[in-house]
C-alpha cells in the first residue's frame, strides 16, 4: 500500500468519525445557538474535510463542503442566526459528504453526484439577509427561540463532545475572514487554543484493526479450552508443585481473558450517538416535539453485541416517536407538556446489560391491539378472550402486526417489532414491554455482555452432554422417592410439575432431541430420581428434565456448521475440558420445538390450575417446610416465610457481642438455636454441619438452626391451638404425625435477637 493510500484511508476514518460527531453537534447547537465552542468545532470539522479533500484531489467533495463552510463562517462570525432551516440544510450537507466518502471508499473517487440542489440551498441561505441583532447578541438565545417555535423539534439533553483532531491540521488563519464583532473572534480563538491539547490526550490511544482483536479473542478462547482440560486433569493428580503451577496458569488465563474482552468493549453511547439526529428528523416528519435524554452512555458491551443491537434499537426509537408520543395539541389537551420525552437508559445488572427505552406518550391501547390482531388473523376471538393485559401488549411482537391505519415511509408495514424480538433473542437477550394507557411505554431489553465466553450449566442426556447458558437458568429441582413418583402429573397428555403452587410444563430433553434412550418417562423405576432444570423463555418458565446435572463452567462459544443451523434447539457448540464437543442449547428454540407454550399446553395448564383452585376452595391448604428438632420432635413453618435453606460449618460461626452470627452474602446473619430457645432437652449432639432455615423478617434475615430439614408439603391443616401464647402457637397432624407449628415472629419478638440491615444494625426486642 502506497503512502497516498494510507493517507486516504486515514482521511476516511477521521472524516467518518467527524461526521458522526457533526450529527450530534448540529442537533445540540440548535438548542444552544450561543455555544461558540460548539460552533467553532463544527466549522473546523467541515473546514478540515474541505482542505484535505482538495489536497487529495476530490474536487466535487471540496466544492460541496466549501459552500457549507461559507455558511458556517457567517454563523460563526455573527452575520447570521441559526434557524431550523439552516440546521436541516447543514444536516443534508453531512449526509451528502457521507455519501461521497462512501464512494471514495468503494472506488477511489468522490462519485458522480454534485448535489446541485443542496449547493443552491446552502448558497441561498448564505446570501440571504442576515438577522438584525446587536453586537453583543449576535448569537443570542432569543432569536433562536423564536425560530425554534416555528416547527417541531428534537431536544438533546446534553451537548456532545468536541470533534476529534483531524488527520491534516487545518490552516485556519488563511481562510477565516475577520469578524466585525470583537468578542466573537476571541471566543473562537480560545476554543481553538483549547483544542491544541487534543493530540497530547490521543498519544495514549492507538487504532487497532478489528480483525486483529477477533483473532486475539479466538486465541484466548482456545487458551481457555486448554486451561479447562488442564484443570480437569489436575483434579486427579497429587503433585502439589504441578497443582500450584496449574492454579497460577488458571489465574493468568482468567486475567488475560478479561483483558482481551475489555479491548472489544465499547460504550453503548456509540450506538446512541446517532439517535438525536434520527429523532430530530422523525419529529419534523411527524410534526411532533421530542426531547431525547440518555443515561448510562458509558455502559460497555462487546463489539459483536453493539453491532447486533444497532438496528433493533433504531427501530424501537422510531416506533416511540411515531407511535408512542402524541402530537403537541393532543398532549396539551391531556394536560401534558407539548414536548414529549424519550429516555434511553442503560445499566449493568446480574452479569447482563439492561437497556430501557421509555416515552411519556399515550401508551398501548390493548383494546385496539386486540381488535387489530383479530382483524389481521393473528389470534382468534376465543384466544383474545382468554388473554390477559400482558399477553395483549406482547402481540405487538407478532409477525405482520401493526396498529398503523395507513402505510407510510415511516411505519405501518408490520415488519418491525417481530424482527426486533428475533434479533435480540439471537444474541441471547430478552425483550419486555410495560405500558400504562395515557402515561407511556417502557421497552426493556436484557442482553449478555459478550457472546464469546459465557457461564453455562453442563447437563447430560444419555452419553451426550449439553450446555445451557446460565442467563436462562432460574433454579434446579431434584425429585426423589415418593415425590418423584407423585410430583409429576399428566394433564391432557402433557407432563407438569407443581413447583411451590405454580404449574411448570415439563420437557424431556432426550425426547425433545428425538433420542431413543429416553431417561425419564411416566413408567420410570420407583427409585429413579428426576432432575429438573427450571428455565425461562419469553417470560414463561418451563422445566427441562435431564439425566444428570454435571457442573457449571465458562465455555467458549463456537458457531454451528451450516448443516446444523436450521435446527432451532441449538445455539452453538463448545469443547469441554476432556476434549469432547457439547452442543449449546437454545432455550427459546427448544421451548418452541417442544411446543411448551402451545394451545394444548395452555389448556393442560389451565385444567390443572382449575383443579388446584377447586381443591383450595374445599380445603385450607398451606405449603409448609418440615424440619426436625432434637431426636423426634417435628416442627413446621409456612414456606412463604422461608428465604433460603443453607448449610454452615461449625467453624464458620462467629460472635457479635453475645450473639452467634455467620458471614452470609456480604452481610451478617444472626443465628437462633431453636433447641436452646424452645428448651428442647432431647436435642441431638451438634454435628459438624448445621442445617439453617433463612427466615425473612421485615426485610431482614434470621437463621434458624434446626436438627434436620425433612420435607416440603402442601397440607390441609386442622390446627389445635394452645391456650398460652408463645413461639409454638399450636399443633397439627401432618403426614400422619403430630407436628408443632412455629411462630417465628413471636420467637424473635420474645427474645434478644440482633438484626442487621445493610451498614446499620439494631437490637430487635419485643414491640420494636
Amino acid at each position: 500500500m502506497s503512502d497516498m493510500d494510507d493517507i486516504v484511508k486515514e482521511f476516511l476514518v477521521e472524516s467518518s468519525e467527524g461526521l458522526d460527531q457533526l450529527d450530534r453537534n448540529l442537533v445540540a447547537l440548535e438548542q444552544a445557538p450561543g455555544d461558540k465552542a460548539l460552533l467553532a468545532s463544527i466549522f473546523r470539522c467541515i473546514h478540515t474535510i474541505k482542505g484535505t479533500s482538495g489536497f487529495l484531489g476530490f474536487g466535487k467533495l471540496e466544492s460541496v463542503t466549501h459552500v457549507g463552510e461559507s455558511l458556517l463562517s457567517d454563523l460563526r462570525d455573527g452575520k447570521k442566526v441559526l434557524t431550523p432551516e439552516i440546521t436541516s440544510a447543514l444536516l443534508q450537507l453531512v449526509d451528502a459528504v457521507r455519501s461521497m466518502l462512501s464512494a471514495v471508499e468503494a472506488n477511489g473517487t468522490d462519485g458522480d453526484k454534485e448535489f446541485p440542489e443542496l449547493v443552491a440551498l446552502l448558497t441561498r441561505l448564505q446570501k440571504g439577509e442576515a438577522a438584525p441583532a446587536p453586537a453583543g447578541k449576535a448569537e443570542g438565545a432569543a432569536p433562536a427561540k423564536k425560530g425554534r417555535k416555528s416547527g417541531p423539534t428534537a431536544v438533546v439533553a446534553e451537548p456532545a463532545a468536541p470533534v476529534p483532531q483531524a488527520v491534516i491540521p487545518p490552516p485556519a488563519p488563511a481562510v477565516v475572514a475577520p469578524a466585525p464583532v470583537a468578542e466573537v473572534p476571541s471566543a473562537v480563538a480560545q476554543a481553538e487554543a483549547a483544542e491544541v491539547k487534543g493530540p497530547q490526550a490521543s498519544d495514549s490511544n492507538i487504532r487497532v484493526d478489528v480483525g486483529l482483536l477477533d483473532k486475539l479473542m479466538n486465541l484466548v478462547g482456545e487458551l481457555v479450552l486448554a486451561r479447562n482440560q488442564i484443570l480437569q486433569y489436575t483434579a486427579t493428580q497429587e503433585d502439589s508443585g504441578f497443582v500450584a503451577t496449574t492454579q497460577r496458569l488458571n489465574l493468568i488465563t482468567t486475567e488475560l481473558q478479561e483483558g482481551v474482552m475489555k479491548t472489544r468493549m465499547q460504550p453503548i453511547g456509540n450506538v446512541w450517538a446517532k439517535f438525536p439526529r434520527v429523532v430530530r428528523d422523525l419529529a419534523l416528519a411527524c410534526k411532533k416535539q421530542v426531547r431525547i435524554e440518555m443515561e448510562g452512555k458509558e455502559t460497555e458491551l462487546d463489539k459483536t453485541i453493539i453491532e447486533a443491537i444497532k438496528d433493533p434499537l433504531t427501530h424501537i426509537v422510531r416506533n416511540s416517536v411515531d407511535h408512542g408520543l402524541e402530537l403537541p395539541a393532543e398532549r396539551v389537551a391531556k394536560g401534558k407538556p407539548a414536548e414529549g420525552r424519550l429516555l434511553l437508559r442503560a445499566y449493568h445488572e446480574g452479569g447482563q446489560v439492561n437497556i430501557e427505552i421509555s416515552d411519556d406518550g399515550g401508551g398501548i391501547n390493548t383494546e385496539r391491539v386486540k381488535a387489530k390482531a383479530i382483524q389481521k388473523g393473528v389470534i382468534t376471538a376465543e384466544q383474545a378472550a382468554r388473554m390477559g393485559e400482558r399477553e395483549l401488549v406482547n402481540l405487538v411482537f407478532a409477525p405482520g402486526f401493526s396498529t398503523a391505519e395507513q402505510v407510510s415511509n415511516i411505519s405501518g408495514r408490520g415488519v418491525g417489532m417481530d424482527v426486533v424480538k428475533t434479533n435480540i433473542e439471537k444474541i441471547g437477550g430478552t425483550v419486555d414491554i410495560h405500558s400504562v394507557a395515557g402515561q407511556g411505554t417502557t421497552l426493556k431489553i436484557r442482553i449478555p455482555l459478550t457472546l464469546a465466553i459465557i457461564p453455562a450449566l453442563i447437563v447430560s442426556a444419555g452419553e451426550d452432554r449439553f450446555a445451557i447458558p446460565q442467563v436462562s437458568l432460574l433454579e434446579l429441582v431434584r425429585l426423589e422417592g415418593e415425590e418423584a413418583q407423585k410430583g409429576i402429573e399428566m394433564v391432557y397428555g402433557a407432563p407438569v410439575y407443581r413447583l411451590r403452587g405454580r404449574l411448570l410444563p415439563l420437557v424431556n430433553l432426550a425426547h425433545a432431541l428425538r433420542r431413543q434412550d429416553g431417561f425419564w418417562s411416566p413408567t420410570r423405576a420407583p427409585d429413579e430420581a428426576v432432575n429438573i432444570v427450571v428455565l425461562q423463555a419469553d417470560d414463561h418458565a418451563f422445566g427441562l428434565v435431564v439425566q444428570e446435572i454435571n457442573d457449571t463452567e465458562e465455555i467458549v462459544v463456537k458457531p454451528l456448521g451450516k448443516q446444523l443451523k436450521g435446527i432451532g434447539a441449538f445455539a452453538g457448540a463448545t469443547i469441554m475440558g476432556d476434549g469432547r464437543v457439547a452442543l449449546i442449547l437454545d432455550v427459546s428454540g427448544l421451548a418452541q420445538q417442544a411446543a411448551v407454550f402451545s394451545e394444548r399446553s395452555r389448556r393442560a395448564q389451565g385444567a390443572a390450575e382449575a383443579t388446584t383452585r377447586a381443591q383450595a376452595a374445599d380445603e385450607n391448604r398451606q405449603m409448609l417446610l418440615l424440619f426436625r428438632l432434637g431426636a423426634d420432635r417435628r416442627m413446621a413453618i409456612p414456606l412463604s416465610m422461608v428465604a433460603r435453606l443453607e448449610e454452615f460449618t461449625r467453624g464458620s460461626i462467629e460472635h457479635a457481642g453475645h450473639h452467634q452470627v455467620v458471614q452470609y452474602r456480604g452481610r451478617l446473619l444472626p443465628l437462633l438455636r431453636l433447641s436452646e430457645l424452645l428448651g428442647d432437652a432431647g436435642a441431638a449432639e451438634e454435628r459438624e454441619t448445621l442445617s439453617v432455615v433463612v427466615y425473612a423478617h421485615e426485610g431482614r434475615d434470621v437463621g434458624l438452626v434446626v436438627e434436620n430439614i425433612t420435607d416440603i408439603v402442601e397440607e390441609a391443616l386442622t390446627v389445635h391451638r394452645r391456650s398460652r401464647g408463645g413461639a409454638v402457637f399450636g399443633s397439627a397432624v401432618i403426614q400422619g404425625k403430630v407436628t408443632d407449628l412455629l411462630d417465628v415472629r413471636a420467637l424473635i419478638d420474645g427474645n434478644d435477637v440482633l438484626l442487621f440491615t445493610g451498614a446499620e444494625s439494631e437490637l430487635a426486642t419485643a414491640g420494636v
